[in-house]
């Protein structure tokens, strides 16, 4: 069972107590251990360094860390200490960050079918050496697709609305809705929920 734990995700939040980003359980049980990190209690948000934290009762349903002579509660949050930063991240290159960049639109035509009607399109056709990239792909209805084909868009007759872009906004933190614990929603508001799909 340790094993599984320790790859667990742990919330990491910086020393103004925004979070920046996730880690595994073993990695945040490192810092710990080093004392650049504290545990947050979930509940009473009282902060630990190893020693206390690994004085915690651990509740007989609880996930643990098991040492030979003591069991850790796994630390669902920690606290850098002397990190007061933010990361900078670029936006994920995903099927839904794409369908909200180009806001549920045709890029040909400007209809809004519905995302069932949605496909995305490569600018320059992948067989014609086009990228899976923020700058090659849009999304097209099903009608401007099979126009388009295997073209480029002048070569069809279609134009586009606007070129692609690489968005501007950039979320502070994503996580898998899969892997979401409770005690962080006080930490990271709803609109950095994030799932990837394929491109």
């Amino acid at each position: 069972m340790t094993a599984s734990v320790l790859s667990e995700q742990t919330l990491v939040l910086n020393r103004s107590w925004s979070a920046i980003a996730t880690t595994s359980v073993r990695q945040a049980m490192r810092l710990l251990f080093k004392g650049s990190a504290k545990a947050i209690a979930p509940d009473t948000y009282e902060m630990h360094g190893f020693e206390s934290w690994a004085d915690l009762a651990v509740g007989p349903d609880e996930p643990c860390v098991r040492a030979v002579a003591l069991r850790i509660k796994v630390p669902e949050i920690i606290l850098l200490t002397g990190y007061n930063g933010v990361p900078s991240k670029s936006v994920t290159f995903t099927r839904r960050n794409l369908y909200r960049r180009d806001r549920n639109t045709c890029q040909y035509c400007g209809k809004k079918p519905g995302t069932s009607e949605l496909s995305i399109d490569h600018v320059v056709p992948y067989s014609r050496g086009g990228r899976n990239t923020w700058e090659n792909c849009v999304l097209a209805c099903m009608r401007c697709n099979r126009r388009k084909g295997n073209r480029l868009p002048e070569e069809a007759g279609l134009k586009l609305l606007r070129p692609p872009y690489r968005p501007r906004w950039t979320p502070i933190l994503e996580i898998p809705v899969g892997r979401r614990l409770q005690s962080w929603e006080r930490f990271v508001s709803d609109r950095y929920w994030n799932v990837e799909l394929e491109p």
